[in-house]
């Protein structure tokens, strides 16, 4: 099985604080199951070597299936490459080590992610190389507990305004959940990444179906 398009339909950053105390490889491998093609791995809380640990559990559950991205930590993803584990590229944002050296580290066939909220940003990256980076992380969308730095929230007018102008493919994240697949992909996201929809959910597995269907319904309503 191919695996898809990096940032394409549900994208779930699977964050290590947000389990509710569950096994983060457990709510991984359900949200794989249920047809989400991206996984992010965030654990800030997290050691390298835990870090680690968690990746190559999770990479059980992506391998061939799903796109398993880790969260700024550029050595981590390859540590995990150097130990043979299925781990596909890794997302950045501003603050983190300069794209282009971090595709020099990563190499050109891995997937690479860049958070980029404003203008200024899109310009930034229209500057660099082509296949520099993959995709986009577009928001926030709203304010959100998850990233306590987030930039100030967009909101799906400010978002459409901003994708607009993108010079690259941009996932929606920020705040988001059930209910605003079709504003994301109104507003010209391929993906919209979400952290507590799934992560916080009583039954994870349903709660990322749910959020699939929603996406395809929106999908299949634009293209109609």
């Amino acid at each position: 099985m191919s695996t898809p398009t990096p940032g394409t339909g549900i994208y779930l950053v699977a964050n290590s604080a947000s389990t509710a105390g569950r096994p983060l490889a457990d709510i991984v491998a359900d949200a794989v199951a249920a047809g989400v093609g991206t996984i992010q791995l965030r654990c800030k809380d997290l050691s390298a070597r835990e870090f680690l640990a968690e990746a190559t559990a999770c990479a059980e559950h992506t391998a061939d299936r799903a796109l398993l991205l880790l969260n700024d930590r550029v050595d981590v993803y390859l540590a995990g490459r150097a130990a043979g584990i299925r781990v596909d590229g890794v997302h950045i944002g501003q603050k983190d080590l300069p794209v282009e050296l971090v595709r020099s580290l990563i190499g050109p066939d891995a997937v690479l992610g860049l958070s980029a909220s404003t203008e200024e940003h899109f310009a930034a990256v229209s500057t660099l190389p082509a296949g520099t980076i993959d995709y986009l992380g577009t928001g926030a969308v709203r304010a959100t507990p998850t990233k306590k730095d987030h930039p100030t929230p967009l909101g799906f007018s400010g978002l459409t305004s901003l994708i607009s102008q993108a010079p690259l493919p941009c996932v929606a994240i920020g705040g988001l959940g059930s209910g605003d697949a079709g504003e994301a992909h109104a507003a010209g996201a391929i993906g919209m990444a979400v952290v507590r929809a799934i992560c916080s959910a009583e039954n994870p597995r349903d709660a990322a179906a749910a959020l699939v269907d929603e996406w395809t319904r929106a999908s299949r309503t634009v293209n109609a």
